[in-house]
């Protein structure tokens, strides 16, 4: 009898230490990644190429879903609610975390103490390009706007989105253009009405003029980074072409919700960082134009967005823009 009672007792335990341990492996299941778009846009692209080589480096199968609408907010608030193990974790943009928080009048979470910073993946550079009409330098495109005040106009995927706010910063770094804003319900229509010169000039993705720019149809002046693109080194950046520290870009971020543990957060750093040295995943961002970040750390990550929010934030009200 003692001895059946003894054999119950060290199984029991067994069984404990079994427990604890498991509950603090991480991950022990699949990792969800909560994209805050439409499947097909650079921001879904990216997320499933880079979650495939997070399956390798975390041990584990990262699902990417796609919780689309609010430009972003139903994807970020689903985080802002998850519980906070490391299993539900946030493709963050410049929408989710540097646009909306300032631009929407009741935006429903906090980017900073909602959420857990933990990798920086990339940024995805703007590009700004003209119909082939205009002048072929950005000091000439600007020259031509402040001699024609209000007979010309620039095009956007829809008010407040990033392109807008690029376009109005760009305004008020060359000392202020009176010129046309025209929005439109996403890039396409934008870029469609900019083809025969409709619309004189607009910011974009690289990726997405780059085809338009080779085939003579539109006319990219300048990368809005400090540094040149690897795949177009003949074109300028901003910068170089007279607008001093001039850089837009989207970007890409990995956040957990707030409350994450640091084992957790360091797990997804350190497999991050390996998902960044690889020179495959370098080559695949650099050929859509976008800039990897091979040096992320959690505290840089969180350093990016608090000066993305105060970059953009007097853009955004000198501009008037609020989102219902």
């Amino acid at each position: 009898m003692h001895r059946r009672i003894l054999l119950v007792s060290v199984a029991a335990m067994l069984a404990a230490a079994s427990t604890g341990a498991g509950a603090q492996a991480y991950p022990s299941k699949p990792v969800r990644l909560i994209v805050p778009f439409a499947a097909g846009g650079t921001t879904d692209i990216v997320a499933r190429v880079v979650a495939e080589k997070m399956n390798l480096a975390l041990g584990q199968t990262m699902i990417v879903e796609n919780k689309a609408g609010g430009a972003g907010v139903i994807g970020a608030n689903e985080i802002k609610t998850a519980k906070p193990d490391g299993y539900s974790l946030l493709f963050a943009t410049s929408s989710t975390h540097a646009i909306l928080p300032t631009a929407m009048t009741k935006v429903p979470y906090d980017p900073i103490k909602d959420f857990t910073p933990i990798s920086s993946i990339c940024v995805n550079p703007l590009v700004l390009v003209v119909h082939p009409s205009m002048p072929d330098t950005v000091q000439g495109l600007v020259e031509l706007m402040k001699k024609n005040p209000g007979k010309y106009s620039y095009a956007t995927s829809g008010t407040g989105s990033i392109l807008h706010l690029t376009s109005e910063y760009f305004k008020r770094e060359v000392g202020g253009m009176d010129v046309v804003h025209v929005p439109y319900r996403g890039s396409g229509p934008a870029i469609q009405d900019l083809l025969p010169g409709n619309v004189a000039w607009m910011f974009e993705t690289f990726s997405t003029m780059l085809q338009h720019h080779k085939a003579g149809k539109l006319r990219i002046l300048a990368f809005a980074h400090q540094k040149r693109a690897a795949i177009a080194p003949e074109i300028p950046t901003m910068i170089e072409a007279g607008v001093p520290g001039f850089e837009a870009y989207t970007f890409n971020l990995f956040l957990g919700p707030a409350g994450t543990p640091k084992n957790v957060v360091d797990t997804i750093d350190q497999a991050t960082r390996k998902v960044m040295a690889d020179p495959a995943t370098i080559k695949f961002l650099e050929d859509i134009a976008a800039v990897p970040t091979p040096d992320t750390t959690p505290q840089r990550t969180a350093k990016f967005i608090e000066d993305e929010l105060a970059k953009w934030a007097p853009i955004i009200k000198a501009a008037g823009i609020k989102l219902e």
